[in-house]
């Protein structure tokens, strides 16, 4: 066996920004760890978790050994869970007159129908909980009906109460009941919080929310600390709604002069990015001011990884160039695909399929025919992310045609 490259990175931080996701960080901590040893004894590595030792307040400490070469990782989950769980606590009425305003938004804005010009998969994800949720209402009305007609049929004329005042009284209260059972269902069908996702993104055309503003200003104080830290590299990953965020935290850090003259490597990996569904809205000013800034930069290493077999993300679509903002200049982000019907074996695959919020989580996972994409090996291995991927070339089926109809930059 040769001796293996000079090792390159020997210690790592890894700044993993969620999507719009309920859950503790703690569910992001036993992902790691259990995929992480079904991929070690795939790919022949060791990999060992433990308690964090840095001060951020969610992580975990990682220990790898990696073609003969130890590297010790600590990974950061950038907690904005609670924000995401707040805007989740809207009622039965709430939520319908967000599906309103949400569709209004998307429809009547035409970035619907431009994004359906790039991948029909989040489009019909974006769908979904809109024609569930309808398909819900008109389900409660139609037992509400039938529930009124019951009582006149049954004649309460005789209890002296006058009968179309009661039965429109039973028929919303059932109405009520049938739409509160599915709410409390939607664990099952997540309806409710896929709208709330959507919602969480339209409800200012495209700008950032303030409290989420608030909470990306805190995360890039934290990632320059780590800048300025005994480290090779600091790795931002970014994932489903967290790739957008990256780019604009990234984005303000490079603007402000905050990164250090003689630093880590900075590196940004974007997994299944949903960014279109933001940058193609009218207010989305910053984000697109943003992607166009960070996809020049020097500074950076920006790889971008989606699948088409995820149908929730915009696979191989250049988030840059389809936004329609792409400098001359540009560089990043190189595209690729992590080509799950080549990288998971067809038991897999089939068992996958039609899970597909898991498969939009695929790329945190393991996967049993590995090729140059895997995510343990990125986060905990001796190579950079610019190293990994250097000389590797963009996705040929990538898509870079511009559609989106709003590229203004300027607030």
């Amino acid at each position: 066996m040769s001796d293996p490259s000079p090792q390159e990175v020997h210690r790592r931080r890894v700044m993993y920004i969620p999507g719009y996701d309920p859950v503790p960080p703690r569910k992001y901590r036993e992902r790691y760890r259990r995929e992480a040893a079904e991929q070690a004894a795939v790919s022949g590595y060791e990999i060992a978790l433990g308690p964090k030792r840095t001060d951020g307040r969610f992580g975990w400490h990682v220990q790898a050994v990696m073609e003969r070469q130890t590297v010790e990782t600590d990974v950061e989950v950038m907690y904005w869970s609670d924000i995401v769980r707040a805007s989740m606590k809207q009622g039965i009425l709430a939520t319908y007159g967000q599906l309103v305003r949400t569709a209004w938004i998307y429809i009547g804005s035409g970035a619907l129908f431009r994004l359906m010009r790039l991948r029909k998969g989040p489009v019909i994800a974006a769908l979904y909980p809109v024609v569930f949720l309808l398909a819900q209402l008109l389900l409660a009305l139609g037992v509400g009906l039938a529930i009124a007609l019951t009582v006149e049929w049954l004649g309460v004329r005789a209890l002296g109460i006058p009968l179309s005042f009661f039965g429109l009284v039973v028929g919303l209260v059932m109405v009520w009941a049938v739409l509160d059972l599915f709410r409390r269902q939607d664990g099952r069908f997540l309806a409710y919080y896929l709208m709330h996702d959507y919602a969480f993104s339209a409800r200012y055309g495209g700008a950032y929310p303030p409290a989420q503003e608030a909470r990306m200003a805190e995360f890039a104080d934290r990632i320059e600390r780590a800048l300025r830290e005994d480290l090779d590299e600091v790795l931002i990953v970014g994932h489903s709604s967290g790739a957008y965020i990256a780019v604009s935290i990234l984005a303000d850090l490079i603007r402000a002069g905050r990164l250090p003259d003689q630093g880590p490597r900075l590196a940004l990996l974007s997994l299944g990015q949903v960014i279109p569904m933001v940058s193609f809205l009218p207010k989305a000013h910053r984000l697109r001011a943003d992607l166009a800034f960070l996809s020049a930069r020097a500074e950076i290493t920006w790889v971008d990884v989606t699948a088409p077999g995820d149908g929730c993300a915009f696979a191989l679509c250049d988030p840059v160039a389809v936004t329609g903002v792409a400098p001359a200049e540009k560089r990043w982000p190189l595209v690729i695909s992590a080509a799950f019907t080549q990288t998971l074996s067809p038991a897999r695959w089939k068992a996958l399929r039609w899970r597909l919020f898991e498969l939009h989580f695929q790329y945190l996972n393991a996967f049993d025919r590995p090729r140059d994409y895997d995510y343990f090996r990125i986060t905990a291995g001796p190579r950079s992310l610019h190293s990994r991927f250097a000389g590797r070339a963009p996705s040929r089926s990538r898509i870079e045609r511009a559609v989106n109809r709003f590229t203004s930059v300027a607030a």
